[in-house]
């Protein structure tokens, strides 16, 4: 920190879930360290990422496709822990292990352009003047809520995903569940133990995986994604593209008809919701399982999205502004896709500050 309270770094890393961590992992193996040459700057209380405010019922053995951190395996966990328990020590470790010396809590405000082609990073511990930027700050802080007529007349309680706490807080009551993704089926299956009456609202009708689901389909799963994103549309989340797996849990629930789905209702009214075919349903709860959105508005003084509302991006750079790499986002926003986005940015910003051109992707 110079005598102006400006930090003057390579490389800004903004977040430290999956994708940051892998994104630091691969700056210090290059050579690049931690306080002098790069920073990694998180928001949370904790190692952990977006894991540690899972709800205490999604246990390690209910995480699905979890991808272990690059130079460090995940091993001997107990399947009946909390998954904010067992990744938030794995990454607590990791961050340890590699001297990683993530800053947190620190809130990054915006990022504006600075002087002598750097950026500026105006975070809560002061500002940083950076070369490149990874912005790997993912989904969790921007829950999804979609507006219904009477939503604000409803008695009952409304809660997102994001502060699900277990299914015991919904004992006796009655549920409804919005939202046809993993997140609404697992909660759909845990609270129709304890509930008086649960019910399944979506907006489709839902899709079923039946069969392994193995590399090309993963391939071709985040090709639909990655095609969003190139057109500089707000990404889907790669489990958007690949459907519901078909597995027994599902099978149990579907044939005891706790996943018989309703499509999505008109309006609500202080006691449930209504469709205009004239069916009701009465409920003490709406729980939305209706998915986040990318925790981008501190990149809004850079103007980097299309018109179509999204940031266009070629690999991990932004076509608008080669110093900024969006990883964890779209394309590679799930674990394994994660790991590799990391890599990738660090490789583009390593030829950036070298001076020499950035490699043009096929169209």
């Amino acid at each position: 920190m110079n005598d102006f309270g400006v930090h003057a770094v390579d490389v800004v890393v903004v977040g430290a879930g999956q994708a940051g961590l892998s994104a630091a992992y691969h700056l210090r193996r290059t050579g690049f360290e931690p306080d002098r040459d790069f920073v990694v700057l998180d928001h949370a209380p904790r190692p952990g990422g977006a894991w540690q405010f899972r709800w205490p019922s999604l246990t390690y053995g209910k995480v699905h496709g979890m991808h272990a951190l690059p130079g460090k395996e995940l091993t001997g966990a107990d399947p009946a822990r909390p998954s904010s328990e067992v990744i938030g020590g794995y990454f607590a470790d990791y961050e340890e292990t590699f001297g990683l010396r993530v800053h947190r809590p620190v809130e990054v405000s915006a990022v504006r352009e600075g002087e002598d082609g750097r950026l500026r990073v105006e975070t809560s511990e002061g500002v940083y003047v950076t070369r490149a930027l990874i912005n790997a700050t993912g989904t969790w802080d921007r829950p999804f809520w979609p507006r219904y007529q009477g939503q604000e007349t409803f008695l009952g309680r409304q809660l997102h995903t994001a502060r699900y706490p277990g299914p015991e807080s919904f004992a006796g009551q009655r549920v409804i569940v919005v939202g046809g993704g993993a997140s609404g089926t697992q909660h759909l299956m845990e609270i129709a133990e304890v509930a008086a009456e649960t019910t399944w609202v979506t907006r489709r009708e839902p899709v079923y995986r039946e069969g392994p689901f193995g590399e090309v389909e993963g391939r071709a799963a985040v090709a639909l994604v990655e095609d969003r994103v190139r057109r500089g549309l707000p990404p889907q989340s790669v489990v958007s593209v690949t459907g519901l797996p078909l597995n027994d849990a599902i099978r149990s629930a579907r044939a005891r008809g706790i996943l018989d789905r309703l499509p999505m209702f008109d309006r609500i009214t202080p006691t449930g919701v209504a469709w205009d075919d004239g069916r009701t349903v009465e409920a003490d709860v709406i729980l939305w399982a209706t998915g986040f959105r990318a925790a981008i508005d501190h990149l809004a003084p850079l103007r980097l999205r299309e018109p179509g509302g999204g940031i266009r991006i070629e690999g991990t750079r932004a076509v608008r502004d080669e110093r900024v790499h969006l990883v964890g986002y779209g394309p590679s926003a799930s674990t394994i896709g994660a790991n590799r986005a990391g890599r990738a940015a660090v490789d583009e910003i390593r030829r950036l500050l070298r001076g020499a051109p950035q490699p043009v992707a096929a169209r």
